[in-house]
This record gives C-alpha cells, structure tokens and sequence, in this order.
C-alpha cells in the first residue's frame, strides 16, 4: 500500500505516528508522514516519506501561544492556528499524492484527511490517541473538568455535549469547514465531534481497554491496540552532565511541561519551592529554560529534552500536566505520577490515572509548594501506588500494540472504492 500518514500537534501526538509509519514501513509499504516541518529530521532520519505541513513559523508562534495552556481558551489554538489552517492544504496533499493503492492513517484532527475520504473515496482509518475524544453517553470519564461517569445523569451527559459543541467545537470549526465541503460539493455537517470525526471504516485507539474500556455506544470500527510508546532514544546520548546527576544521589522526581509547555512559569517555580521542602533532588526537563526561576538549589538541576524511555526508569516519580505520551511512558517505567492538568485531553487522563491509582492529579490554581510536596510525599510512601506502578508497566507492549495496528490497517485495502 501507499500509506498517506498525517498528523498534526506536538511531540505526543507525532512520535506514535512515527512508531507506526515505521511498523508499517517494516512491512513493505510505502509510508508518507504529512506534518509541520519541526519534525522533518526526525521523520526523515527514520527512513520515511516526509510531506511538510505548516512551517517552523507557524509551530513557534503555536508554542509561544499563552493561551495552548489554558483550561477554557486552549481549543481556540488549536482550532484556529492548528486545524483550520491545515484543512484545505491537508486535503490538496491527499488529493495530489494519491495513488490507486492509497491508504489515509490520520490523527483526530487532520480534518482535511476526513474530508478527502469522503470525497475521494480513499480508504481511511482514523488514530485516537485517548478515549477522551470518544464520545459517550455511558462513561466518559471528564470533558474538561465536568463529571461524565457513570454517575452523571443521561440528560446532563446530552446537555454538555450539545453545550461543548455550540460555544466550542462547531463555532470554532463549522463556517469554514461546511464552506470547504459546499465548494466540494459535499453537504454541510454539524456537531463535527459527535460521530463524524471518526472513519466509519477503521478507527484505532492507540491506548489499552485497561486504561479507556470500551463502551457500548463507541463506533463500531474501533478497535483498540495498546500504547505506542517512540522517543528520540535511538538518535539521542544521554549527555555526560545527565549520567553524572543521575549517579550522584538516589532517584530524582522528574518535572516536566510537555514538548509544548514553553509558559509554564509558575509550574516551575512552585516545584522548585516544593522540592526546598522535602529536600527532593530534581530534574527540570524543558526545552524553554526562560520559564525555569534562577538560581535553582544544588538538589535541582534543569535539562533539555531527554529521551524519558531512557530517563524515567531511573526516576522517582513525574510531574506533569498530563499528556497521554507521557503518562504512558512513566507507566511503562513504573513510576508514581503527579499530573497537573491544564486543558484538552489532560483532566480526563489524570482522572483515568487516579481510577487504576497510579498516581493523583493537582489542578494549576491549587498546585502551590506546600500541597506539591505533600502529594510527593504521599506519592512516594504508597506502597499501593508503587505496586500499581510496576503491575501495569508489565502490561504494556509496544511491539504487541503496533503489530495490532498495521493488522487493521492493512484490512483497509478492502475499502479502495474511488471517486
């Protein structure tokens, strides 16, 4: 097959497409990963296919974006600097490389992807990398910070979705996606995150049952792998100021933003506070040292980007606000986690990480030194967390998960009824 791979968002969300386009790759198909430019070395020192998709401009001024990180405002960036920018080139890319044997594998917010299956004809499978954006009226775990368990009432799950779509979701996206479908001959759509963002063909949950058990009003193309787990491990050595940190004292807590937390300042400063406390070594990870306060104490060290497949094991326990990549990974190295959730994916990942107790979660407002380190310490001391940790860390296999993957999605060659 040729594989037409795009993906947009941050490290998390393209390093498991580059997993998958190189599982693929592995078993002789052509594989093509479309995405912004900041990715190209990585992608092109992978051996695949590299189409960019936006420019280094245009993932700076994402990052530098204030509002990436905010509860109420983040979906505004991604909406308006990340998925309608892309719609239309995305889908002129699919519609130019296109071959008979073309098969789309994209991410949840590659619209264009799902819009050039639907009027191309082309086989497509869609990649969700949480449960949180698969809706359901059963458990849903949270949307933001609103309840959506098993215990909120029917009526209410309904509300807040119709609610989450008319102030958020289809006022950001509908006017100019259902004038791009219009000029496409295609018909309006709305309520564009109920069921229309998924392939009815194949839709892959790259996440175990374990951690998003599958409920019984999710689409019935889902199947579900397990986590797909890349770093730049493989093309990356520890530096020598790392190993020597590492090897001066017991385990440090790692601290970390995400790929794109670039104006986390007050995150930083509070977990420096809180390891003055408890006396915690630590390892700051960002590659945005303008957020890091000055003159950190001689049990806190900061770094650049380190590859946490290598890092983690050899931790404590992680601080972070909660993306599925990094919760994954400081799964598969059995470590407690503390997660600060911000906004999108996050405050439902922290809840599904309470719920296994792997770990406990700590909203921004209240994450001050003082609470910080009681949960550290509550953390470090739970023999049922410790155990919890290195339970499911023998549950996940990569290898395993893509394996699963490439099965589907070559069923798809099935599907080739072109426009």
């Amino acid at each position: 097959m040729d594989i037409l791979l795009p993906t947009l968002g941050s490290a998390g969300d393209v390093h498991p497409a580059i997993a998958l386009a190189t599982a693929l790759k592995s078993r002789g198909h052509n594989v093509t990963v479309i995405t912004n430019e900041y990715f190209s070395a990585q992608i092109e020192s992978a051996g695949l296919g590299f189409i960019h998709l936006g420019t280094l401009a245009d993932a700076e001024r994402i990052i530098a974006d204030p509002r990436l990180y905010s509860p109420t405002k983040s979906f505004d960036v991604i909406a308006q600097m990340v998925i309608l920018p892309n719609l239309e080139p995305l889908y002129r890319i699919l519609d130019t490389h296109r071959t008979p044997s073309t098969v789309i594998v994209a991410s949840t917010i590659c619209l264009g992807a799902r819009i050039a299956s639907e009027k191309l004809g082309i086989p497509m499978a869609t990649i969700h990398l949480q449960p949180s954006v698969i809706r359901s009226l059963t458990d849903a775990g949270r949307q933001g910070r609103i309840p959506m368990g098993p215990s909120a009432p029917l009526w209410w799950k309904r509300f807040i979705y119709k609610l989450i779509d008319g102030l958020y979701i289809d006022r950001q996206l509908a006017p100019s996606l259902n004038r791009f479908r219009t000029s496409l001959g295609l018909p309006p759509i709305k309520r564009i995150f109920a069921e229309w963002l998924h392939s009815p063909q194949l839709v892959l949950g790259l996440f175990p049952e374990w951690w998003g058990p599958i409920q019984p009003d999710w689409p019935v193309a889902l199947r579900l792998t397990g986590f797909v787990l890349h770093d730049a491990a493989g093309h990356y050595d520890i530096p020598p100021e790392v190993e020597d940190f590492l090897a001066a004292g017991p385990p440090p807590i790692v601290f970390t933003p995400g790929s794109a937390g670039a104006n986390l300042h007050t995150f930083f400063r509070e977990s420096v506070a809180a390891c003055r406390l408890t006396g915690h070594r630590a390892m700051l990870v960002t590659s945005f040292p303008d957020q890091l306060p000055p003159d950190l104490p001689p049990n806190v060290r900061a770094f650049p980007y380190l590859p946490f497949s290598q890092i983690l094991p050899r931790a404590a326990a992680l601080v972070h606000p909660g993306g599925i990549g990094t919760i994954a990974q400081a799964v598969r190295a059995g470590i407690p986690q503390l997660v600060v959730p911000y906004g999108n994916d996050q405050p439902d990942n922290a809840l599904r990480l309470e719920r296994l107790r792997l770990g406990v979660s700590i909203y921004p407002e209240r994450y001050k030194a003082a609470r910080v380190a009681r949960a550290l310490h509550a953390l470090l001391d739970s023999p049922e967390i410790k155990a919890n940790a290195l339970r499911y860390s023998a549950r996940i296999d990569t290898d395993a998960a893509l394996n699963q993957a490439c099965d589907a999605i070559e069923q798809l060659s099935q599907h080739q009824t072109r426009a």
